[in-house]
């Protein structure tokens, strides 16, 4: 084992997680001679204290199916409405990415689910309402994160397509974003929908400001998101 990782996982002594997936797919090399999750999971494996964690579209888990022990990895599936993913997504099918999800669950995996980005194409509100029907008709999320459509300027300015940018009126820290009333009614939307059919509360948001996370009455100083403890 390298010195860095050694010293880390030893001598750390603060529980951490580290997230293989914010920029990048953690699954994207699994079909390589050498795949990710083969090095990586065998060396958290080796310990208690710290978690990695795996942010994927991809349905490709034939090696975490594999795995004798999973103790120490979280699995996040990055999903979208049916439509928004469609036509900006090139990515397995959502219903791929949820029977994967669905296989790794039954398997004793901890499960995440990330909607993000979600943009208020329409009949919004009846494509994310699905998309949460679809989830919880194939597992449990031990958490749910969601976020919404936003794209710093040099991004929008290498995009071929930029039919999303229509979307864009409010400027962050984060570049463009959705205005802040369509993000508030999107959020009420599918926490509300959690809460009244499912029972299910463990809702966080991805970057986003302290002011929607007041309105929404989540705590953003105890936040459980989908890339933290």
């Amino acid at each position: 084992m390298p010195i860095f990782q050694k010293k880390f996982l030893e001598e750390e002594s603060v529980p951490e997680i580290l997230n293989t997936g914010e920029i990048a797919n953690s699954l994207m090399g699994e079909n390589g001679s050498k795949p990710f999750s083969k090095f990586i999971l065998p060396i958290f494996e080796s310990q208690k204290a710290h978690k990695v964690l795996f942010l994927t579209k991809s349905s490709n888990i034939k090696n975490l199916l594999a795995l004798e022990s999973h103790n120490q990895v979280i699995m996040s599936f990055s999903l979208n409405a049916i439509p928004v993913a469609d036509k900006w997504e090139k990515a397995p099918k959502v219903m791929r990415r949820l029977e994967a999800a669905e296989k790794l669950y039954g398997k004793g995996f901890e499960v995440r689910a990330r909607i993000d980005p979600m943009v208020p194409v329409e009949n919004w509100e009846n494509h994310y309402a699905h998309l949460i029907d679809l989830i919880f008709d194939k597992f449990s999320p031990e958490r749910i994160t969601l976020g919404s459509l936003r794209g710093l300027q040099s991004t929008i300015n290498g995009s071929t397509d930029k039919s999303w940018v229509k979307y864009l009126s409010e400027s962050s820290n984060w570049g463009k974003r959705v205005d802040i009333n369509q993000r508030l009614a999107m959020y009420k939307k599918i926490i509300s929908y959690l809460n009244e059919k499912y029972s299910y509360s463990n809702v966080a948001l991805c970057k986003e400001t302290k002011a929607i996370w007041r309105i929404l009455e989540l705590h953003y100083k105890k936040i459980r998101c989908n890339c933290v403890w």
